[in-house]
């Protein structure tokens, strides 16, 4: 089984990648959130792996992150959830917002994700919803997060959406503007607006 592939990348397109590893191309399907943080074709890059075998095909799935991979994992083990499906939900959800949307049951978020009806999930809140400590480990800063601060990232990400910003990408430059402006005392919506358009700018 393939774990980790380092190298360059080849070529590149929204939800998959050409890895270059020594001369070999490995033709890997990667989710929105891993996407948006690769570099351009030969920039160096390293994935996680996850291999899935069937009787007529073996498919790479790469993930910049323990957390991605590890929720794409349970993804696939929740019923009537393929890779497809999973891949879907992370390219349409940030993976600590994911974490949240099971934690509080909220089924609309997920039936938001394009893709992803209410039955589908309705199932990821009822199998998922106790089985993700790890995943909530790795990612403290979203459960501890200030009332002040989460209402905040509502607003700016509302506005960012109504501008026309994909969810995926908005919701990164959201969290990334939170972090550099650090407390919520600081994080007031005009301030947080300006720093996450300039996230978007890099």
């Amino acid at each position: 089984m393939i774990a980790l592939l380092r190298g360059t990348i080849h070529e590149k397109s929204p939800n998959r990648i050409v890895v270059d590893v020594n001369g070999v191309g490995y033709d890997v399907f990667v989710p929105l959130s891993t996407f948006y943080g690769l570099g351009a074709a030969g920039a160096g890059i390293s994935l996680r792996i996850h291999t899935h075998v069937r009787e007529d095909a073996l498919t790479l799935y790469g993930f910049a992150t323990l957390l991605e991979q590890e929720l794409f994992e349970r993804l696939i083990g929740v019923s009537g959830i393929g890779p497809k499906v999973a891949l879907a939900v992370l390219s349409g959800i940030e993976p600590q917002e994911l974490i949240r949307a099971i934690d509080r049951a909220d089924v609309a978020r997920l039936t938001a994700i394009p893709g992803v009806g209410k039955k589908t999930s309705e199932r990821i809140v009822l199998e998922l919803k106790d089985r993700l400590p790890r995943a909530r480990a790795a990612a403290p800063a979203a459960d501890a997060a200030a009332p002040e601060t989460a209402a905040v990232r509502d607003d700016v990400l509302s506005a960012l959406l109504n501008l026309g910003y994909h969810r995926p990408l908005a919701e990164k430059a959201v969290d990334a503007a939170i972090k550099t402006l650090g407390s919520s005392s600081d994080a007031g919506f005009e301030r947080a607006l300006r720093q996450a358009l300039r996230e978007l700018a890099k």
